[in-house]
């Protein structure tokens, strides 16, 4: 017989384990098909949180390992700006999304895992979603009121005609992290601070890199828009990694776990819900295209996936539409706004200085600019809108 359930999540990141967790305590029968077999162990993410993230979704403080007060912005010269803020925080995506799958379990969601999807078709007014089951080479499927796709950079929804987006691989990145091991703490300063640096890679295309501290580790890494060789990735990647050991970490002895991933930093898919279907995080492209960030926007989306649903619950075909309408109203314009700004730099490089010193003289500024649209007022609207035109006044002359 058909397996048969209210709500199937396909992923189980923060965006998956977060829609799991709440459509199973408001009382949905509720499925995560996840195709790796340990939650979180293939994630491939400096996993940087903003300010009270753990507060928001509440999960506990223990699996922050950082507080980072300092933001270290890195321009194409080369030149440091800082900006203190929040303070924010890091922690690894095993400890985030095993986390937070847990708590989803314990709510009453089924996490299923080695379960890789294979298709979804509408029968019968639901959505029956077919899946190989990886442990046994089993073929399944199992029928829902609404599905939530959350499988990161990797999904593929181009069978579903209403969420093909012919852009979407334009804006996927190619990454490249090392895990570094020191046999004693680097300069203290590390461990207050994440780096981001804005560069250009030898083939002239953009390098956006990080450096993030971790409770037994450094996340040193970079991504680059397109498709590059491992071999001059790797070559990238060791050259960064040269500098930041020269600031931070002379002289201490080491050892290194590389590790990649796609992830992705273009403009948010321009649908994100057919009918029975809905697609968040990565996989909706709600990412920040100036500095990567997705993991608070995935969790987010994830949450209004599920509240849509249990407000649907009589009338499931209308779940889409309703998460849509909020999904887009809250992140969209944000986000797009944020791939336009990131085009606009790139052009002309030396505009990163320009905006790194404005955002360092501007303590304001980057607080504001942290901020959803709905938490700025109008009077933070019509400051972001004067330092807005004396940043391009500055640009147009760099």
């Amino acid at each position: 017989m058909l397996e048969d359930v209210e709500f199937v999540v396909v992923g189980c990141g923060p965006a998956g384990a977060e829609a799991a967790r709440v459509a199973a305590r408001s009382g949905l029968t509720t499925l995560v098909l996840e195709k790796d077999a340990v939650v979180g162990a293939k994630r491939v993410c400096a996993a940087g949180l903003r300010p009270r993230f753990c507060e928001t979704f509440d999960l506990p403080r223990e699996l922050v390992h950082c507080d980072t007060p300092r933001l270290a912005l890195f321009d194409a010269r080369g030149c440091e700006h800082e900006v203190y803020f929040g303070p924010g925080h890091t922690t690894t995506r095993e400890e985030l999304d095993g986390t937070m799958a847990r708590l989803a379990a314990a709510a009453g969601a089924q996490i299923r895992t080695r379960a890789l999807l294979r298709g979804v078709r509408r029968e019968g007014g639901r959505a029956v979603v077919e899946y190989a089951d990886l442990l046994t080479g089993a073929r399944k499927s199992v029928a829902a009121r609404n599905v939530f796709f959350a499988q990161g950079a990797a999904a593929n929804l181009e069978n579903e005609p209403a969420l093909r987006f012919a852009e979407w691989t334009n804006g996927l990145m190619t990454t490249l992290q090392y895990r570094v091991y020191l046999e004693r703490p680097a300069d203290p300063i590390a461990y207050k601070t994440l780096e981001l640096h804005y560069y250009s890679a030898r083939d002239g295309r953009q390098i956006v890199a990080w450096t993030f501290p971790k409770r037994d580790h450094l996340a040193i890494g970079l991504g680059v828009t397109g498709k590059l060789s491992g071999e001059r990735l790797r070559e990238e990647l060791d050259a960064f990694a040269g500098g930041v050991r020269a600031r931070l970490y002379r002289d201490i002895p080491f050892t290194a776990k590389a590790e990649g991933h796609l992830l992705y930093g273009g403009l948010p898919r321009p649908q994100i819900a057919a009918e029975h279907l809905m697609v968040g995080g990565t996989a909706a492209g709600l990412v920040d295209a100036t500095n990567g960030e997705g993991i608070f926007e995935a969790a987010m989306s994830g949450r209004l996936a599920a509240e849509a649903v249990v407000a649907s619950r009589d009338r499931p075909c209308g779940a889409a539409a309703r998460y849509a309408a909020r999904a887009t109203q809250r992140f969209s314009g944000r986000l797009r706004n944020r791939v336009a700004l990131m085009r606009f730099l790139e052009r002309r490089p030396r505009r990163y200085g320009v905006l790194f010193e404005q955002l360092e003289r501007s303590p304001r500024l980057a607080d504001i600019l942290q901020r959803e649209d709905h938490e700025r007022s109008a009077i933070d609207r019509l400051y972001l809108y004067v330092q807005a035109l004396r940043f391009a006044a500055r640009a147009a002359r760099a």
